[in-house]
């Protein structure tokens, strides 16, 4: 009997009135925003501008989503397009289905568009955005939970993911690598954003890490998994791609360094120019200032002469009056 367990939802759709939400796409949807909003925080720090990031998630995100199913539905054909089975279901993104591989890589032509359109190195915006990646996989992967997917072997470990009976599973205890590659995320973001302090990284090269580190982990949480899959050699499809991908990485990151050592000093052109003339401006202002005063000053020169000849005018004034008075005296007198 076991004593403890993580407990699988009952169902993995939550009706909202007449909006059907469900759980695995809601885990995606808080995924991209948590990706987007930190992606936005460090590239403000790298010298780029508030909103940038958002503007190139809008090509990249429904880029990444084509190509996650399109690597989903090509690695396991047999799902949708064997006999009894019905390949419509290949377009219900919403029951799950998602390879990362295929998000990734065509996510990233999506960002090379948009980067391209706004004349911002593509290398740059991924080692801003790398960290929100891994976090967003790490949000993501509780979707599997709600459709109570991808579980690994049978096991009766405290922390073990309960199964219920449906369609192609049984019921039991099972390792929940939906969990182990949450976690195992969350540790590749922490990686990548104290190595990217810690070295300066940059020209892609937080973001190789990024890869480098995610493959290394889910190549053993790849083997762990019981789920119906392609092999090659005796190991999972996905062992290989993580395998070959890790690989790539770690050579672009050895690479990289050599012909393009440090970091990029204008990541946004148009933040740059912005910069620029914020820097100008107290100049402009000094000036401005300055020629306020001289003009300020001019009345206060032409005081003085006007001054001076009131001051003449009221003692001549002063004179006629007392020049009047001693003849009127003296007429007087007479």
């Amino acid at each position: 009997m076991d004593l403890a367990y993580i407990p699988s939802p009952s169902t993995g759709v939550i009706n909202l009135g007449p909006i059907p939400l469900r759980g695995y796409a809601f885990c995606i949807i808080i995924g991209v925003f948590v990706a987007v909003w930190y992606g936005n925080k460090r590239w403000i720090a790298r010298g780029g501008t508030a909103g940038t990031v958002a503007d190139i998630a809008v090509w990249a995100v429904p880029f990444g989503l084509v190509g996650g199913r399109l690597y989903h539905v090509i690695t396991d054909y047999q799902l949708y397009f064997s006999e009894g089975e019905n390949w419509v279901d290949a377009f219900k993104i919403w029951e799950g289905g998602l390879g990362i591989w295929g998000a990734i890589a065509l996510g990233a032509v999506g960002a090379w568009i948009a980067c391209r359109r706004r004349g911002i190195p593509l290398p740059a915006y991924a080692d801003a955005i790398a960290p929100g990646i891994a976090l967003a996989q790490a949000i993501g992967r509780w979707g599997n939970w709600f459709n109570q997917e991808l579980y690994g072997k049978p096991t009766n470990l405290p922390w073990a993911l309960e199964i219920s009976e449906g369609t192609n599973r049984e019921a039991g205890t099972y390792h929940p690598t939906f969990l182990y590659e949450s976690l195992w995320c969350i540790g590749v973001a922490l990686l990548v954003v104290w190595a990217d302090r810690r070295f300066k990284l940059g020209h892609g090269r937080a973001f190789a890490l990024y890869v480098a580190a995610y493959c290394a982990g889910r190549a053993w949480i790849e083997y762990m998994r019981v789920d119906e899959a392609h092999h090659v050699l005796g190991l999972r499809l996905n062992v290989w791609t993580a395998i070959v991908v890790f690989v790539l990485a770690v050579v672009y990151i050895v690479i990289s360094a050599r012909v393009s050592p440090g970091r990029e000093e204008i990541v946004e052109p148009k933040a740059d120019k912005t910069a620029a003339t914020e820097k100008a401006a107290p100049s402009d202002k000094a000036a401005t200032t300055e020629k306020a005063d001289d003009t300020d000053a001019e009345p206060e020169d032409t005081a003085a002469p006007e001054g001076s000849a009131a001051g003449a005018d009221s003692d001549e004034d002063a004179e006629h009056e007392h020049g009047a008075d001693n003849g009127a005296g003296s007429a007087a007198k007479s």
